[in-house]
């Protein structure tokens, strides 16, 4: 697998070593961006859906554990069989211990965050099982042994010649081949093999309603409908968060989500399971990980109302500008920036403080996630709980009294106007790091002066 960087900083350094590739990548995620907003304007009920979205995830949430015992009493009686898992490890167990149970070598499994989050892969390929992703973004970055950079886009990362070049090593095609239909057609034919060998399946979990039992999953590829009902055992990872009260409801979040994701009107396959096949096996395991405790912060519950739709990083000018393989944590992103201080504060804490806060990841989130504000709350836990750059501190706090006084302020605009104009050593040196990453354009006038001269 890919490289993990130990900041967020290192990441995008490395991502930014290639400006086409950068400008390519933020045209890319802005054009989704662009389709989000078209599908969410066409629909004038949009508002009222996100706020009933929001207020349905903080009734469920503050009533889970009723609505998960609820839900497992259900899935029983349809015959499924429910686990519980406190972390990754207990969650990995699980599932090899099911696996391992039917003598399985071979699983095909459907796009997951959560068995990312919870390395399932390596854990089971340690076991001698082979694990094969299915969706065709996952398929390309696990052939490329890296992680997905987003997560309804795994391999938005990668350009159809870099595609062509792994699937000509892997898959047999021609040398040099791009055409996406082509590459489309060798990937298909070699997944179908994938699935009639598989003797287990592996699935996600978008939403399970606690009154039916059920569960749905989302896919544009049908490749959960595949391995769920060719394979004889269907195992579904879930977080605990992602329980809904009614089957009533999922019309709201069916409706958010994909617009929000892709700008389609809905997914292409939105797959419904209650019960287990005669003669066949289907498992659920329900996942905490870290998830009671994000409840337990007040600041930070919200961020459990997240449907991973992927709205926020496709409108994140950082993350368009530096890639999700710069992220530190599963989830990349905006909404990764806040979920991740919660599991290792001083491993993620560059995270939160890439972000300009501008709230336009707030403004998109289909369930009105107020993830600048969580954002801005984690660098104040940040700055006072872990031992952040001494110098950036400083710089901070020095930004902050310049700011809050008038006279200091007008004072340090017209020094920062003086200096822009000398000599470029007087900004771009190694005595200023911050200089080092950015241009900024010679003033014309101060603030100061353009306020004055604007203000009537």
């Amino acid at each position: 697998m890919s490289t993990q960087y130990k900041s967020h900083q290192e990441g995008a350094k490395v991502f930014n070593k290639n400006p086409k590739r950068v400008s390519w990548h933020d045209k890319a995620l802005w054009f989704v961006r662009e389709k989000r907003d078209t599908a969410a304007h066409s629909i004038p009920e949009w508002e009222e859906l996100r706020e009933i979205a929001s207020q349905i995830k903080a009734h469920t949430l503050s009533h889970l554990d009723k609505y998960l015992l609820q839900f497992e009493e259900q899935a029983k009686a349809n015959g499924i069989h429910v686990h519980w898992a406190k972390d990754a490890k207990e969650h990995n167990d699980i599932v090899l211990s099911i696996l391992q149970k039917h003598k399985v070598k071979n699983v095909v499994k459907s796009k997951s965050m959560l068995t990312e989050e919870c390395g399932l892969n390596p854990h089971l390929n340690q076991h001698d099982i082979e694990v094969v992703d299915t969706d065709l973004g996952e398929r390309i970055v696990q052939l490329a042994k890296e992680h997905p950079s987003h997560i309804v886009l795994p391999a938005i990362h990668k350009k159809k010649e870099e595609v062509g070049e792994l699937f000509h090593e892997h898959l047999n095609t021609e040398k040099g081949a791009t055409d996406p239909t082509y590459l489309t057609r060798a990937a298909r034919k070699h997944l179908r093999d994938e699935f009639l060998k598989a003797d287990a399946a592996i699935t996600g979990v978008n939403f399970a309603v606690a009154e039916s039992g059920g569960f749905v999953v989302c896919t544009n590829e049908g490749n959960v409908d595949m391995g769920a009902n060719l394979a004889p055992v269907h195992i579904a990872c879930m977080g605990i968060e992602k329980i809904i009260p009614k089957v009533e409801h999922l019309g709201v979040f069916l409706r958010l989500l994909a617009r929000s994701a892709t700008g389609q009107a809905i997914t292409t396959y939105s797959s419904h399971f209650h019960q287990p096949k005669e003669g066949k096996e289907m498992h659920i395991v329900l996942v905490d990980n870290g998830r009671t405790e994000q409840l337990g912060r007040d600041d930070f519950r919200k961020s459990l109302n997240c449907i991973r739709c992927g709205a926020c990083m496709n409108t994140c000018p950082i993350y368009r500008r530096s890639g999700g393989h710069s992220y530190t944590y599963t989830i990349p992103g905006p909404i990764g920036s806040i979920l991740s201080p919660g599991k290792d504060l001083r491993k993620h804490s560059s995270l939160p403080f890439a972000s300009t806060l501008c709230g336009s990841c707030s403004d998109v989130c289909p369930v009105k996630i107020d993830i600048h504000t969580q954002l801005y709350k984690w660098r104040q836990i940040i700055m006072e709980e872990t031992n952040y750059d001494p110098a950036k501190k400083m710089s901070m706090k020095m930004a902050g009294k310049a700011m809050g006084n008038p006279t200091l302020f007008k004072l340090m605009g017209k020094v920062g106007n003086t200096f822009l104009k000398g000599p470029r050593a007087l900004i771009y040196n190694g005595m200023n790091t911050w200089g080092l990453e950015r241009e900024l354009p010679v003033p014309t006038q101060t603030f100061d002066d353009w306020y004055k001269k604007n203000k009537n």
